[in-house]
C-alpha cells in the first residue's frame, strides 16, 4: 500500500485504524468546485445547452456537431485531446444523449477535459451566449 502497488480501500483503512484505537468516519457534504474561469464558463455554456437537449434538439444539431467534430480532430495533437476527441465521436455517433449530458454536466476531471475539445460550441444563440457570459462573469466577481 504504501509504495501504490496496492489500493487502499475504505474497508482496509479502517482495519489498519481500528489496530490503532480508531474507526473510519466518512462524512458527505456539498462543497463548492473551484474551476477556473476558462471550465467555468465552458462548464456553464455546456449546462445551458443540455437544458435544450432533447431527441429533437439533437436531430437538428447533430450536422453541425458532426462538421465542428472534423474541425475540432483537425487542429488538436497530443494526449489527452485525441482521446477525448475520440469519446465525443463515439458518443456522437452512438446519439447517446445521456452519456452527453453526464459530459456536459460533469464537474469531475474526466468531463472538464472532454468539454475542452467539445464539438457542442455555436450551437447557443448570441444572445444565450452573452447571457452565460454575463453569468460567469457576475459570478466571478462575487468569489
Amino acid at each position: 500500500m504504501l509504495h501504490g502497488k496496492i489500493a487502499l480501500s475504505d474497508a482496509m483503512l479502517d482495519r489498519l485504524l481500528a489496530c490503532m484505537g480508531f474507526q473510519l468516519e466518512i462524512t458527505r457534504r456539498a462543497t463548492p468546485v473551484d474551476l477556473h474561469h476558462a471550465a467555468l464558463r465552458r462548464w456553464r455554456m455546456h449546462q445551458r445547452l443540455v437544458a435544450q437537449l432533447d431527441s429533437e434538439h439533437w436531430a437538428a444539431w447533430r450536422p453541425r456537431v458532426v462538421e465542428n467534430l472534423s474541425a475540432i480532430r483537425s487542429r488538436f495533437r497530443g494526449e489527452p485531446h485525441l482521446r477525448n476527441i475520440t469519446r465525443w465521436e463515439q458518443l456522437v455517433t452512438s446519439n447517446d444523449l445521456a452519456a452527453i449530458r453526464r459530459v456536459a454536466n460533469g464537474l469531475d476531471a474526466d468531463s472538464i477535459a472532454m468539454r475542452e475539445v467539445s464539438p457542442l460550441g455555436g450551437l447557443l444563440s448570441q444572445t444565450e451566449r452573452r447571457d452565460v457570459l454575463e453569468e460567469v462573469r457576475q459570478w466571478t466577481a462575487r468569489n
